[in-house]
């Protein structure tokens, strides 16, 4: 089956503050759009909901009986094409500092920066900076400077 027909599908960015664009643009396809939870965690709080696979003995949801939720299975895979884009088309890159910046200097069109969480302020404004001098899209390039600005 072939999603595409021999042509690259765009959509349009409608609302987005950044001009800068990644170079292809495939429409990301999902195949399951709720997550797969773990069977019956939602009857204890104590239980985490994250996907556990069954074991039970006589357990009619490792039996797959009729009427209980779906199993995880390798056909519920992402395309490899569009497996960590995000929904601008470009993939997520986390950058602690200027040098890992500098990285994307020939991939600023596939990969867009994302900020470590644990940079300070100062090297944030830094790093923005630099990344608007090479034309790298940064995703969280407001955080932490709005506080500095109010003051």
């Amino acid at each position: 089956r072939r999603h595409f027909k021999g042509k690259q599908h765009f959509r349009m960015v409608v609302g987005s503050r950044s001009k800068l664009r990644p170079a292809s643009r495939p429409k990301i396809v999902k195949k399951k759009s709720n997550k797969f939870v773990r069977f019956e965690a939602d009857m204890w709080k104590r239980m985490n909901p994250a996907w556990r696979k069954p074991h039970g003995m006589d357990g009619r949801f490792r039996r797959h009986f009729k009427g209980t939720p779906k199993h995880v299975k390798i056909g519920y895979g992402s395309n490899k094409k569009t497996r960590f884009l995000m929904p601008d088309g470009f993939v997520k890159f986390v950058v602690n500092n200027i040098a890992e910046l500098e990285l994307l200097l020939m991939h600023n069109k596939k990969y867009a920066c994302e900020i470590a969480h644990n940079v300070s302020a100062r090297k944030r404004k830094a790093i923005v900076e630099r990344a608007e001098q090479l034309s790298i899209k940064v995703t969280n390039a407001d955080a932490r400077l709005r506080s500095e600005e109010a003051e």
